[in-house]
């Protein structure tokens, strides 16, 4: 990878060439540093003072710079304006287009001024990220949290490029009036989502979205997917954007999409009747627990190999996960006519042998331009969460009952038989429609392991130095091992939560399994309204920490409120508690994920055991245990099932708790 310093200098705009950053100084005085640290000649309070005017001087000078850029191009907008005006008394098609060429060439320089802010923030970026890893501090909070929020900060000129909306705004809007010039009194504010066919004006809003990199929406909503992003938009070689693109096909990536979605929902169809067909197959009500968690044991080990199959096709795996769901599905139906508990098992089984999640998240962190993969990220998590909520709304339609032959159809079978349906016909779609995106060359991994080697006598010359470096990873191992302790956590209450539901409510309040459908339905339908206001509003008013705490701190109080004692338990009790614990479950997860992918290592990024896998299997094992649980705890009888599930929910979250707030107040 080329080295930031070398990029800055080729792609700067020469005539603007003194008021970037001097990147190169400041990563020459953050080595120096180190050296002077490692002799003792210098004290860590003098560094942070050194360093903290040294960057503040660089930001004023790009700030200022800009300010000096803008009110060039606000007085060329402002001499425009007035031939603009003027135009409204005498039109003339000729001073038309004079006024279009020069917003156009307005446009132009407006494009040079926002990727030579695109360029400063980066290098900023960069700079703080080199600081930190090398010195082991939390310089970066201290640093962005003291100047961000200041009323006279010139760090916002650089991060939220303010004042420049308004200059983007101002050529928008006149070149899309001149373009309709022709008696259409509608601006761009009435009707913002009309293209404005203007090629400066796309370039702009390209420029722009870059700049922004992408919504916090679509960030916090591809946290969910732990696909794992790089951590700013680079710019990459004309060569490697071709190749990028060549490989993308988006019937492929919908193809995955879609066996994200059918997955989830063959999860969840079985829900609410699974404690039915448990007893009519002469098993108590409990062992719902592990007719579900089957699928989930079978989970652990698939997830494995398809991750390792992902590295040769893509393709063949996604073909033998659709087989094998329809075997699995088959299975499941015919469990009713072999009255056999064993069959139902082996069912379930083969389903989570099937599950082909971790080549959905692998086919779009490989196989997805950089610029759309935050997109395909909320996709699959839109995907899982749709799955989710369909799932159970599907089981609660079939409830009817008819045979063809011996084949038995109804609430407990038609499950099995819907999705088997669904499968073979994914099966067809698939073998017609997707393509196998070309693997990369072996020479990529050889020249990999070369620079690693190459790099060898760089880290031995380092190692003098290499003591902070020690003290981060040793934090980052910490953080990662809390981090994944709550998704353990949070995993574990839901499964809890969704899979009792069936014999807790029937048992309590009588439910029908309509209505049990309904209420994991509804249940699954609040994840995208709350992600996309936590990812949209409550993101950009609090530090992720800060809604990690809390939302562990709410799941703690819909457990509690979930336990049985002293009153008659009721309907309003369990839903609203259930609801707490969802909701706050699924917020949690988010970021969560989001604190796990800036501390897990960039080399789980991609390859066989890679961060999403990781946290798969996490959660995986989260479920196995508590399906299992709701089985053991089957032999206290139903009226203490509740109680006995909920306690060591309980205790998981509060050790959770006790781990964030020793871990979070350690370091900041």
């Amino acid at each position: 990878m080329v080295a930031f310093g070398k990029k800055l200098k080729e792609r700067s705009i020469q005539e603007w060439q003194g008021y970037y950053i001097n990147y190169k100084l400041m990563k020459k005085k953050v080595n120096q540093y180190g050296r002077q640290l490692q002799g003792g000649n210098l004290e860590r309070r003098q560094v942070l003072k050194d360093f903290s005017k040294m960057l503040d001087n660089q930001i004023e000078k790009v700030a200022l710079f800009m300010l000096e850029q803008q009110g060039i191009l606000a007085s060329r907008l402002q001499r425009l304006r007035e031939s603009h005006d003027a135009l409204q008394e005498e039109p003339e098609i000729s001073h038309i287009a004079y006024l279009k060429e020069g917003y156009r060439a307005v446009g132009q320089d407006l494009l040079k001024l926002l990727f030579f802010v695109e360029m400063n923030a980066i290098g900023v970026r960069k700079i703080l990220k080199k600081f930190d890893k090398r010195f082991g501090y939390r310089f970066t909070n201290y640093y962005v949290k003291t100047r961000a929020n200041h009323p006279y900060s010139e760090l916002q000129q650089v991060y939220k490029h303010v004042g420049l909306g308004a200059v983007v705004g101002a050529v928008s809007r006149n070149l899309h009036e001149l373009q309709n010039n022709q008696g259409s009194y509608l601006s761009i504010y009435d009707q913002p989502v009309l293209p404005l066919q203007d090629p400066v004006v796309d370039s702009i809003k390209a420029a722009v979205d870059r700049l922004t990199h992408s919504t916090n929406f679509l960030n916090f909503m591809a946290q969910h997917a732990f696909i794992m992003q790089q951590e700013l938009p680079s710019p990459q070689d004309e060569e490697e954007a071709v190749e990028e693109d060549r490989r993308y096909h988006f019937m492929s990536l919908l193809l995955n999409l879609v066996n994200t979605f059918l997955y989830m929902v063959n999860t969840y169809i079985i829900v609410p009747t699974a404690d039915d067909y448990s007893m009519s197959l002469g098993a108590a009500a409990t062992v719902c627990g592990v007719v579900i968690g089957a699928m989930a044991v079978a989970q652990l080990f698939s997830s494995v190999y398809f991750s390792a199959w992902s590295n040769k096709s893509y393709f063949k795996p996604l073909i033998f996960s659709s087989i094998v769901l329809f075997i699995g599905n088959l299975l499941y139906a015919l469990a009713f006519d072999f009255n056999s508990i064993a069959v139902l098992l082996f069912g379930r089984l083969f389903c989570g042998l099937g599950s082909a999640r971790a080549v959905n998240r692998r086919y779009i962190s490989d196989c997805v331009p950089l610029k759309i993969r935050m997109q395909a990220s909320a996709g699959f998590v839109s995907a899982s969460a749709l799955g989710m909520a369909c799932g159970p709304a599907l089981a609660g339609l079939l409830q009817t009952r008819f045979k063809i032959y011996k084949l038995t159809f109804n609430q407990n079978t038609l499950p099995g038989w819907v999705m088997a349906v669904a499968w073979l016909m994914y099966l067809v779609w698939l073998a017609i429609s997707f393509r196998e995106p070309a693997l990369e060359p072996e020479e990529s991994h050889s020249t990999s392991k070369d620079s690693n080697n190459s790099g060898m006598s760089k880290r031995i010359s380092d190692i003098r130095y290499s003591k902070p470096r020690d003290r981060i990873r040793i934090i980052k191992l910490w953080i990662t091992q809390v981090q994944l302790l709550i998704y353990f956590m949070l995993k574990y209450a839901m499964e809890i939560l969704l899979s009792e539901s069936s014999v807790i409510t029937t048992y309590y309040f009588g439910w029908s399994t309509s209505s049990v459908a309904i209420f994991l339905a509804c249940l699954g339908l609040t994840v995208l309204p709350v992600n996309i206001v936590i990812g949209s509003y409550i993101s950009n008013m609090f530090e992720d920490r800060q809604i990690l705490l809390v939302s562990e701190i709410m799941v703690c109080v819909g457990i509690l409120f979930s336990f049985n004692v002293l009153v008659p338990y009721t309907v309003p009790q369990y839903v609203c508690s259930g609801l707490i614990m969802f909701v706050s479950a699924e917020v949690l997860e988010g970021v969560n994920l989001s604190l796990l992918s800036r501390v897990m290592s960039s080399r789980l990024s991609r390859g066989t055991y890679n961060g999403g896998l990781l946290s798969t299997e996490a959660g995986t094992i989260a479920r196995v245990i508590a399906d299992v649980t709701i089985t053991v705890a089957g032999y206290f009888g139903r009226d203490m099932l509740l109680n006995v599930t909920l306690l060591p929910s309980l205790v998981t979250c509060v050790v959770s708790i006790v781990a964030t707030c020793f871990t979070y107040n350690s370091l900041y």
